[in-house]
């Protein structure tokens, strides 16, 4: 079997010749970006991109901020679909299989066409908040939980929070160098002078559309160490840095593009990015117990989940039971990319590098494809994630203002 039936589908599948380490000219781009950036040399147009279509104005603002239509089924619908699976056990089975298969759903549809959404990270901040809300008016007044068990899980969010504020700071991306920027200057330089030529016909466009795509099809990196160049960026990339469509730049060793924190992975952000995998499941896992202990005080930890009698009798303990259910969905799918993750840094392998040498044939699968191994940056276990542990940060460091969003 291969890993994609494993892992959580990536956003960046299928990659084009820009996110792949061998030549772009061998092989046909079907990347929109790319296209766009070749019309835009071939017309020497160095227009922006159009906004997202996803966006709404609100004029009750003052500063006429924009909010995209994403966020509002995270906010709305998702206490409404609680409370109402909390009636009857019938409808709590119905919405519970059927909100894990609406995720998804949206998930292909929004990102089959590369595009950014804040729909994925408003629901994990808003369940994240909701839950913990819910503990505090419906499981604390019980006096099942003592201060130090209270304090611990606001402990765990506020960490959580944390992990992830310091995640959103970025990637890491691969700057321009000064090499860049004059070869960049110097052909647009030529583009405009040769289009504003009078005397210029249709030969000479030809040689400038040609020049001009010979500019863009650059060799990439296609040897492990070996620099290559971007051809929608047009940066020199370093090793094991690869492109992201939907962010539209070269990141530091690139593993994917989460869709729950809205932003790459890469080298300035991998680290802590696990970290906020980690201490949210912990925290789950923790208010998740305390929950059960206190709406099925009579039944094991592992069984109360399958099997909790008179739950339903009360509103409360029933809306509480669900949301334990909800959470422990939630901490079934993130417990599964945590797990790839820790596999693909035992054995020093991206999981764009894994997705690349799958589609290669040029990697070992082994327990069922959970584990990829392309036997090029692997020192072993030890060396592995010493090396993780102390890569060092991207030469210029992010803003000091972070965006959560």
């Amino acid at each position: 079997m291969k890993k994609e039936k494993f892992k959580p589908p990536e956003p960046d599948d299928p990659m084009c010749c820009c996110e792949c380490d061998v030549d772009p000219c061998g092989c046909c781009c079907d990347s929109e970006d790319l296209d766009e950036a070749c019309n835009r040399c071939l017309k020497a147009k160095l227009q922006n991109t159009p906004p997202v279509l996803d966006r709404l104005r609100l004029p009750l603002l003052s500063d006429d901020r924009q909010v995209e239509i994403s966020m509002v089924p995270a906010l709305m619908l998702l206490p409404v679909l609680l409370h109402v699976a909390a009636l009857h056990f019938l409808l709590g089975i119905i919405i519970l299989t059927a909100m894990p298969g609406l995720v998804l759903w949206y998930y292909y549809a929004t990102h089959k066409k590369k595009r950014r959404t804040l729909f994925f990270l408003t629901l994990a901040l808003y369940s994240l908040a909701y839950m913990y809300y819910l503990f505090l008016t419906e499981i604390v007044p019980r006096g099942d939980v003592s201060h130090l068990q209270l304090g611990t899980v606001t402990l765990g969010v506020v960490l959580t929070l944390v992990s992830l504020i310091h995640t959103k700071r970025g990637p890491g991306l691969v700057k321009p160098s000064f090499d860049d920027a004059d070869s960049l200057n110097t052909t647009h330089g030529q583009e405009l002078n040769r289009g504003s030529d009078p005397h210029v016909n249709g030969a000479g466009q030809c040689e400038v559309s040609d020049t001009s795509v010979g500019a863009v099809r650059l060799p990439a990196e296609a040897v492990p160490g070996k620099r290559g160049r971007c051809p929608v960026c047009k940066v020199t990339r370093p090793p094991r840095a690869g492109h992201c469509r939907i962010c539209g730049a070269c990141v530091l060793r690139l593993d994917h593009h989460c869709v729950w924190i809205n932003s790459c992975v890469g080298q300035a952000n991998h680290r802590s990015f696990l970290m906020t995998l980690l201490v949210f499941l912990l925290t789950c896992l923790y208010g998740i117990g305390l929950v059960l202990r206190s709406v099925c005080p009579r039944q094991y930890l592992l069984t109360a989940l399958l099997y909790c009698p008179g739950v339903y009798n009360h509103y409360s303990s029933a809306l509480c039971f669900t949301c334990a259910w909800y959470s422990s969905i939630v901490t079934g799918g993130l417990l599964h990319l945590l797990v790839l993750q820790l596999v693909n840094v035992s054995y020093n392998v991206t999981e764009r590098e894994a997705q690349l040498a799958l589609r290669n044939r040029t990697s070992q699968s082994r327990l069922c494809g959970l584990v990829v191994d392309t036997g090029v940056y692997s020192r072993g276990f030890l060396r592995n994630w010493t090396e993780f542990l102390t890569m060092g940060e991207p030469a210029i460091l992010p803003s000091k203002h972070t965006n959560l969003v």
